[in-house]
């Protein structure tokens, strides 16, 4: 799978229809409202706030795949909920009954990838009803290759990227078997068990004390020059190969050979590479997931929580260390860590790393499917870097305020992430 930004996602030319399914709340249907869903759909309405993932599909009349899709929304409880505001300003969000109209058609002007990030911008939005999109791409006659692409697509607050591989895995397996697909357990059941767990034990708060003191009582920043930030500017954003299959390999002897996994030692060497750069030491948000039984594997939601990576020193298990500590620091109810402060404290030049090992999830894609995961396009005063690691190599995309200031810091890193990387899977 290929991370891409909407402004280079490389979707063809050809024609655009998207499936118009419209939701209607049912008002004695209330679903628990989770924290990190609080703090995104508490920001308002507004465009950018999604993600997408694109994939070919075997040929199917739009019939069919309006039926498998319908498949797919009755399958995930969180596909059929709605955000909203009651007269006293509260969020709420309810189960909703869903209808589905027709295939639109929508115009096509300079590019397939502004075409689709002008829907997207317009439909996956935080109360949207619903705030998902199902999009078929027609490629032109003239396409190299002819099958159609589908473009699956929500707002975050209903999905994380693992929850798009699985809606496209149940996607795939309704158009291949033409049958309903059992009902998943709903994120919505598990918000409501991290509401009812007992409070975060007292090492574990103390923990985050510690984490945000070190940052002045805010989470991370990234410890190179970005520029003016006070406030977003567009986005720059960058995909890079870090390594090929042979490379990851040689970095997981590397990393065995030290007696820890690959990712530990990749973040000791993210940690080396900071440290020479800056000077500090590598901290950076860390989003970690709550998938934590079996049940959750296979479900849509936004199973995804926000740690404290901090790592003391470039050394491979100091590294493994950190993961653990930034494991316990997201194993607990965030809500009550944050109250206090008035919810979780981002400041201007906030740091987010994302490591994705994509050999671990619960779901595959077929890679004839050529899957690219698409992201919005939108202003921002932070950096957030995912690194991608599959049998087929090691990628990153880094997203940062596209300011000279930080291209050229920002590149300057990236360009020692790739070459440091590669020298130790050679080694």
């Amino acid at each position: 799978m290929r991370l891409a930004s909407i402004v280079s996602a490389g979707l063809p030319a050809g024609a655009l229809h998207s499936l118009d399914l419209r939701l209607r709340p049912l008002p004695d249907a209330p679903v628990p409202v989770s924290f990190d869903q609080g703090r995104h759909v508490g920001a308002g309405d507004r465009p950018g706030s999604w993600l997408a993932l694109s994939l070919r599909v075997p040929e199917h009349a739009p019939e069919s795949l309006e039926r498998a899709w319908r498949r797919v929304v009755a399958r995930h409880g969180d596909l059929r909920t709605v955000f909203s505001r009651g007269d006293d300003g509260a969020l709420t969000c309810h189960e909703a009954e869903v209808d589905c109209r027709d295939w639109d058609e929508h115009p096509v002007g300079s590019s397939m990838d502004a075409a689709v990030q002008e829907l997207l911008d317009a439909t996956c939005r935080p109360f949207g009803a619903p705030s998902h999109r199902l999009c078929r791409i027609t490629p032109d006659a003239a396409a190299e290759d002819g099958r159609p692409v589908v473009v699956i697509a929500s707002d975050h607050a209903h999905v994380d990227m693992w929850s798009m591989m699985v809606l496209a895995h149940d996607l795939l397996e309704a158009l291949e078997t033409g049958e309903d697909l059992p009902r998943a357990a709903s994120f919505g059941e598990h918000s409501a068990l991290l509401a009812s767990a007992p409070p975060a034990p007292l090492e574990v708060r103390e923990a985050w004390e510690r984490a945000l003191a070190e940052g002045g009582g805010t989470m991370p920043v990234f410890p190179l020059p970005l520029g003016e930030l006070s406030v977003p500017v567009p986005d720059a954003v960058e995909v890079r190969d870090v390594l090929d299959a042979a490379g990851t390999e040689g970095l997981a002897a590397a990393a065995a050979a030290q007696g820890v996994r690959t990712t530990a030692l990749a973040l000791a060497l993210l940690a080396q590479v900071t440290e020479q750069l800056s000077g500090q030491r590598l901290r950076a948000v860390f989003p970690v997931h709550s998938r934590h039984e079996q049940r959750w594997l296979s479900s849509c939601g936004w199973f995804i929580t926000n740690a404290v990576l901090d790592v003391p020193a470039a050394d491979p298990a100091e590294a493994a260390a950190a993961v653990r500590r930034a494991l316990t620091l997201g194993s607990v109810p965030l809500a009550p860590i944050f109250a206090p402060r008035g919810g979780m404290p981002v400041p201007a030049g906030m740091f987010a790393l994302s490591w994705m090992d994509m050999r671990r999830m619960s779901v595959s894609l077929p890679a004839t499917a050529d899957v690219r995961a698409i992201t919005a396009s939108v202003p921002t005063n932070g950096l957030m870097i995912w690194f991608v690691l599959e049998d087929a190599g090691l990628h990153l995309r880094c997203r940062y305020p596209d300011t000279a200031v930080a291209r050229s810091s920002v590149g300057a890193w990236l360009d020692e992430i790739q070459r440091t990387f590669r020298e130790a899977a050679d080694a």
